[in-house]
């Protein structure tokens, strides 16, 4: 069976979307959002072999929420979009498949057997968050689980990004906040006009760089405005300091 979710804030249209996957012996359909938060939610909870997105939505678009996945877990996506020819020539060049509105059953079938052909060819899944960030650019918010539920943040309230196996530690202020991503596609996301990696497992943000104590070897400790210190590998010390102009 292929788990498909769909993400739409009209209900006529998820309504058509459910009706017509029903009719299909393959199909399973594990949610529907209205929200993108929430189908950024469900999408981590489900773990869907495919999505439908809108990309106009409350809160978060469907290019927020793409741009937000880890692109290696990624489910194959399907945007839906009233036209929009920026983004349907991105999608076009890079072969990811979208419904235009107002389509009709046989638009979506067509979709449908593209995805099948890319779920049984192993066809990587990475193309569609990777425009969805060319489109959007660096993140400004980031989507945090907290509790139960996920939060999105200013990623300028962001102080330090620390990997541990692949999940990345996320301080912000006073909260902490763990992620299941890769501390390499979180970075892809979130840009490098702010933030800067110090050492294989950890990068912060520049604003919050407070002094540094140099260390045997090269190495320096790097203290933030929050008191914590992190280590810096001479690795990353000439990239670092050329951003700050040392």
């Amino acid at each position: 069976m292929m788990r498909v979710l769909i993400a739409d804030d009209e209900k006529p249209a998820r309504d058509k979307l459910a009706r017509w996957l029903a009719e299909q012996a393959d199909v399973e359909l594990v949610a529907q959002c209205v929200t993108g938060t929430e189908a950024a939610a469900q999408i981590e909870s489900f773990r869907p072999e495919v999505a439908l997105l809108d990309i106009q939505m409350p809160g978060m678009s469907g290019l927020e929420v793409a741009a937000q996945l880890e692109a290696d877990t990624a489910p194959l996506i399907v945007f839906v979009t009233a036209f929009d020819e920026h983004a349907i020539s991105a999608f076009e060049l890079n072969a990811i498949d979208y419904l235009l509105k107002p389509y009709d059953k046989d638009r979506l079938l067509r979709s449908l057997t593209r995805v099948r052909e890319r779920i049984r060819d192993r066809a990587p899944q990475q193309a569609a968050v990777s425009v969805a960030r060319s489109q959007s650019g660096a993140s400004e918010r980031l989507l945090v689980p907290q509790g139960e539920i996920l939060r999105l943040i200013d990623t300028s309230s962001i102080e330090s990004l620390e990997a541990d196996d692949n999940y990345v530690h996320v301080y912000s202020g006073s909260n902490h906040y763990l992620l299941r991503r890769t501390l390499q596609d979180l970075l892809a996301q979130l840009g490098e006009q702010r933030f800067v990696r110090i050492h294989k497992s950890a990068a912060v943000n520049l604003t919050f760089i407070q002094s540094f104590t140099p260390l045997f070897k090269g190495d320096y400790d790097v203290k933030l405005a929050s008191g914590r210190e992190l280590r810096m590998s001479r690795r990353f010390k000439d990239a670092l300091f050329a951003r700050l102009g040392r």
